[in-house]
């Protein structure tokens, strides 16, 4: 296993729609998603797409620990699970609001609106076919990193840029998000 140079906003590779995996079960991908696991780790990162290692493949590797959990029915923890050629859909049009960062955008945080509720589909390491429901944090991670194949990055999806800044300074100056958007944000 090797840690992999993330690649950081301006980057071309970020800009792109990637490419879809003609064999999933191929050992180069098994490798690439054991490097993508060992890069993600390593800069503490809960998600990592290919295109964030500069590898124009349609791969993410997500997990979601406890702590990160909203109230909501269907966000549930999720093992380290990679995705290949993974298709999102939408599940009702309920959008909430939260916090996010990327490793390829270091020092910033922003919210984004997301879908609260979505179904996706994509091939495992193994070739088999994985189908699952997700809202809240679950939802958010799955949405964020897909959006890195599609050549997104999440300051794109912010809609009110009052709520971008600077981790530090974010943390030395806290914003009352629902205040500042008149709703309540996503937990």
């Amino acid at each position: 296993m090797a840690l992999l140079k993330i690649a950081r906003m301006g980057h071309p590779v970020l800009r792109i729609p990637a490419k879809p995996v003609e064999d999933p079960a191929a050992p180069w991908v098994r490798r690439l998603v054991e490097d993508m696991i060992e890069t993600m780790e390593d800069a503490g990162g809960t998600g990592i797409a290919a295109p964030q290692v500069h590898m124009p493949w349609r791969i993410v590797v997500f997990r979601v620990g406890g702590e990160r959990l909203t109230a909501l029915p269907g966000d549930s923890e999720q093992p380290l699970t990679a995705l290949i050629n993974p298709v999102v859909e939408p599940v009702g049009d309920e959008i909430a609001v939260g916090w996010e960062g990327c490793l390829s955008v270091p020092g910033l945080r922003g919210v984004v609106p997301r879908h609260l509720r979505i179904r996706y589909a994509a091939t495992g390491l193994d070739g088999r076919t994985i189908e699952r429901q997700a809202a809240g944090f679950h939802a958010r991670v799955v949405q964020h990193e897909c959006d890195h194949l599609d050549g997104i990055l999440y300051p794109q999806r912010i809609t009110d840029h009052r709520l971008l800044g600077f981790v530090e300074e974010l943390q030395r100056h806290p914003l009352d998000v629902a205040a500042l958007l008149g709703t309540e944000p996503e937990a």
